[in-house]
């Protein structure tokens, strides 16, 4: 046993490293090298097939990874990362107001340097698709657009507007420029193959009548003229003018998109999304690899050229970039987690079809299609050239709950519902999307044990009222003008007189405070005391809010802080979006309703804190900081600082106890928290937050967070993360991993000796498999993490794992029941498919 199991593991080994060799080669392996050495011009044409990346038709997986959502020292990784997984193109936005935050003002330091980023794609072999937007929506803040374009005279957005075609084909021909000085695009010898102009233009043409109709025709034109050398594309764009090709975005765009708007253009996908991007008060977003993998092997079985997958990598939106309501944490389901770490099974069973789909490329760029319906829920595509052994078939069973036997060419195959089989030669099943094969993982957040020694003190901000503010207006300014994306918070207060007799008699009955808002959030306060607090929500801004209040004889002080959750990033017209307190008057006064809304209203920009910079080193010195209050109070800035945490994986911080706010590592701002809105399951959409180790000092940090809600941070904990424990669930009746098979000049043949189902487990790099936790051949159900053993179990199964696995960063397992059934004695032969799972701990 221990003399197969050995020679497993080298198998094991040697396919990992050919199918990481046939990664390298596809994706232009030969590229990776210093910047600017030995890069190829590369002529990139197309017809109604494929892309020609210099007169090579290709078969293109991409990965969108965003720049500004990760820092530099991840983009190595991350990349590599990609690479390993069978992405041979990285899809980017291009973030205008990351770049211009105010007009002629340019940015393109640390995270926003785009340049870095797309040489760096090219160092690890990928091509680009460069989009350019402008407006890109990416749940960004304001679609990505900068805020001082709202402040345009005249200005219409993304319509056959003067003012706006202006701005925006200024910027569009400065970042065309730059890719060219750098020579960025693929004829100048650069990675750039593909560029996109607009963003789901569709969604809203219609609200601009034949100015948006103009309008896409002019922005069309204007990308063409500027010459790049590689085709631009418009997804969403059912009439994308010539010669830019029309792409799809969706779940399943191998059965929703029209296709190419005319024959000679290839079916391109720019978004498939992997989850789904979450917002405050969502629960959990999930999409599992099983319906992505369907979803890549239905486009390309029907003559699909490139597929993206949005996101690759989410990443995290730093600071205040995320749009309306968006979480700091984005598409942290995708293959990459927001951490950079593999999120399995997703990243390798969709490694896995890229390989199957690869085996079939020469089938599905020089053979002749062929679909046969065999009935409404299955079908077979078959890719042939008559007269030679080119041959590759995706075998389809669409039934969503019913598995079939389906019968091709006089061999029988076996489909789980809603799947798709690949068969390379035609004969030979190497993949099944519903079929994993490959590893899977659970991540775990670990205290630090040096991290969280916590000296807490407080700073707390000074209710003002109307004697102090900066401005005054007869009434409440608008909330999006008055912040000019500057700021989340600006404050709003009045003042009144109130006589005996306009109060109510009886001590319980209480005037009402009443504030109707165009959102986000709210604030409140009376004579210096908290009223209460109000949000809307991504569907509906808006909110109306009401609470009794305490008011005395004479003067009386409203204070409002009222707040914004990032600017809106989709829909018509959003230069006319509106937020912020709108009428805000008092119920139940003896004398009737009181409204002051034109009451005269002082108005202040941001939070003294902020003005202070107390979330840095230097201005933290200028506040008056104490020790934590018995009581906690609304408004208040916390500080501590913390060690480093051991070792070099990633951090988090998690804001366990707190309200809505926003945190600081070091000046940096990692994101807001909000862990009082609360989804539909009672928990928070989001509770730990990435901090980049490149924000850590080598030991001692400063971490300030802003509390809007009379909360302690007494419960917040600094947490290593890590997706040490890996697992295998495996059934007798899977498939071989497709790396057990090659194709090289048309010979498609296996390479290992054992063609069949198998637990493989890997390590990530310079650690070893310490602990099996859980390993049982029988009927087991749960997943990575939590599992369970069934009713039936061999009872040397976990024996014979730690006998294999101890102490290697990887091994395999056949499931042979040769080797599970001791003496021969099969201890529950009822069950005719057995499924081996296994859990193990890497340190």
């Amino acid at each position: 046993m221990e003399q197969t199991n050995n020679t497993m593991t080298r198998i094991f080994f040697l396919m990992t490293l050919l199918s990481t060799i046939v990664v390298m080669v596809h994706g232009r392996g030969h590229h990776k090298s210093a910047y600017g050495r030995n890069m190829i011009a590369q002529n990139v044409t197309y017809d109604g097939k494929s892309l020609f990346i210099n007169g090579r038709r290709e078969l293109l997986f991409s990965g969108s990874i965003h720049y500004p959502r990760s820092t530099p020292d991840m983009w190595p990784v991350l990349l590599d990362n990609a690479r390993r997984g069978g992405i041979n193109v990285i899809q980017t936005y291009v973030f205008w107001n990351a770049h211009e935050p105010q007009q002629g003002q340019f940015n393109f330091e640390g995270n926003y340097d785009l340049v870095k980023f797309i040489k760096l794609v090219q160092e690890y072999g990928m091509f680009v698709t460069l989009r350019v937007g402008p407006f890109i929506q990416a749940e960004w803040n304001h679609g990505g657009l900068p805020y001082w374009l709202r402040e345009v005279p005249n200005i219409i957005f993304r319509s056959d507007n003067e003012p706006y075609k202006q701005h925006m084909q200024a910027f569009v021909t400065k970042i065309v420029q730059m890719m060219k000085d750098e020579k960025l695009f693929a004829p100048q010898g650069g990675p750039i193959i593909l560029a996109q102009i607009e963003n789901e233009y569709n969604h809203i043409q219609l609200a601009y009548e034949e100015k948006g109709v103009s309008y896409v025709q002019w922005a069309a034109n204007m990308a063409v003229a500027l010459n790049v050398g590689v085709p631009w594309v418009m997804c969403k764009q059912k009439d994308a003018p010539d010669p830019v090709i029309n792409a799809c975005n969706g779940r399943h765009c191998g059965d929703t998109f029209s296709g190419p708007n005319k024959p000679y253009k290839p079916a391109i996908w720019t978004e498939n999304w992997t989850a789904q991007y979450r917002v405050h008060g969502d629960p959990p977003s999930q999409r599992s690899a099983e319906d992505i993998a369907f979803s890549v092997a239905r486009f390309f079985s029907k003559g699909g050229n490139l597929v993206n997958y949005y996101m690759y990598h989410g990443g995290t939106n730093f600071g205040r970039t995320s749009s309306a309501f968006t979480t700091t944490r984005y598409y942290d389901e995708a293959p990459l987690d927001e951490y950079g770490l593999q999120r399995e099974p997703k990243w390798s069973h969709l490694r896995d079809v890229h390989k199957a789909v690869l085996l079939c490329r020469k089938a599905i760029l020089g053979g002749d299609p062929n679909v046969e319906k065999l009935n409404e829920f299955h079908e077979i595509r078959t890719f042939e050239k008559l007269g030679t052994n080119l041959c590759a078939a995706f075998i389809i069973n669409n039934h969503t709950t019913d598995a079939a036997t389906i019968n091709f060419r006089g061999t029988n195959y076996f489909l789980p519902p809603r799947s798709i089989s690949v068969l390379p030669d035609c004969k030979t099943l190497v993949y099944n999307t519903q079929s994993i094969v490959s590893q899977h993982n659970s991540r775990n957040y670990e205290r630090s044990p040096i991290a969280n020694n916590f000296q807490w003190e407080m700073f707390n901000e000074a209710i003002p009222t109307t004697k102090t503010m900066d401005m005054y207006q007869n009434i409440p300014l608008e909330l999006y003008s008055l912040l000019k994306d500057t700021t989340d918070y600006a404050w709003y207060t009045t003042s009144f007189e109130l006589a005996l007799g306009d109060l109510p008699v009886k001590p319980e009955v209480l005037p009402i405070l009443r504030i109707m808002s165009l959102g986000h959030t709210m604030v409140a306060f009376v004579n210096g005391d908290l009223v209460g607090t109000a949000h809307g929500t991504h569907e509906e801004k808006s909110f109306d809010f009401q609470h009794p209040v305490q008011l005395r004889v004479g003067t009386n002080y409203i204070s409002i802080l009222a707040g914004t959750v990032g600017l809106p990033d989709s829909g018509a017209y959003m230069e006319h979006r509106y937020a912020g307190p709108k009428s805000i008057s008092i119920i139940g006064l003896n004398t009737g309703t009181l409204d002051v809304t034109t009451n005269m209203w002082g108005h202040r920009v941001g939070l003294r804190g902020e003005g202070m910079k107390v979330y840095s080193d230097e201005g933290s010195l200028k506040a008056k900081w104490k020790p934590l209050s018995p009581v906690p109070r609304p408004l208040t800035w916390y500080r501590t600082r913390f060690a480093t945490p051991e070792g070099t994986g990633p951090v988090a911080i998690r804001m366990a106890g707190m309200g809505k706010g926003m945190m600081w590592i070091n000046g940096k701002n990692i994101g807001r928290h909000w862990m009082s809105f609360l989804s539909p399951l009672g928990k928070p959409t989001q509770s730990e937050f990435h901090i980049p180790r490149s924000f850590l000092n080598p030991q001692d940090n400063l971490l300030v967070i802003f509390e809007e809600e009379p909360l302690a941070p007494l419960q917040v904990e600094i947490l290593n993360v890590n997706r040490d424990t890996i697992c295998s669930f495996i059934a007798e009746n899977d498939p071989a991993n497709v790396n057990s098979w090659v194709s090289r000049r048309g010979n498609f043949h296996p390479i290992v000796p054992y063609i069949g189902p198998q637990a493989s487990l890997m390590c990530a790099p310079g650690k070893k498999i310490t602990t099996v936790e859980f390993a049982s051949f029988g009927n087991p159900s749960g997943y990575c993490g939590e599992y369970i053993l069934g009713t039936c179990n061999v009872a040397a199964t976990k024996q014979i794992v730690e006998q294999e696995c101890l102490g290697k960063e990887t091994c395999s397992i056949a499931l042979n029941r040769a080797v599970f059934n001791q003496n021969g004695v099969d201890p529950c032969p009822e069950i005719l498919v057995k499924t081996l799972a296994i859990q193990v701990r890497c340190i």
